[in-house]
């Protein structure tokens, strides 16, 4: 996937959970304002990609529907889409990811709900993960991997 379009769909993730979206005309010119022209057609693909479901509330991320409600589908998906590499520091997991793959990447890894997981922080390039303790970091890194596998 390119930067151009990584960025792009960190950006409808942005403003789908930022507020209230209800058709793709008002995502597209949300977009445009941010200066980012779409066409119907791509603006569809994106959310097809994004795995991104109307309902009455707006765009919502399809792991959030009770089909899929552990978050794993999404979270395998999400690692294999944006993960570059894992690094454990302590108590911390630094998930490395291409320019603007961090925020849909934490989205996924929060939608999993590790019971291992204190909480995430998500910047540009990097989600930092942080765990209670050491052996919480390596089982949750261990889960992850085998996820990537």
């Amino acid at each position: 996937m390119n930067s151009g379009k990584t960025f792009r769909h960190g950006q409808i993730l942005r403003l789908v959970s930022d507020a209230s979206i209800t058709n793709q005309e008002e995502l597209r010119r949300r977009l445009a304002a941010q200066k980012m022209r779409v066409t119907q057609a791509t603006l569809s693909r994106d959310l097809q990609e994004l795995r991104l479901v109307k309902t009455h509330d707006g765009y919502r991320p399809a792991a959030a529907l009770p089909e899929e409600s552990n978050g794993l589908p999404s979270l395998a998906r999400a690692l294999g889409e944006f993960l570059v590499d894992i690094r454990p520091a302590e108590n911390l997991l630094v998930l490395k990811t291409p320019p603007s793959g961090a925020q849909p990447l934490a989205a996924a890894v929060d939608g999993a709900k590790f019971p291992e997981t204190a909480g995430t922080i998500a910047g540009d390039d990097t989600v930092l993960i942080i765990t209670p303790n050491k052996k919480s970091r390596e089982s949750l890194q261990k889960k992850i991997e085998s996820l990537v596998k």
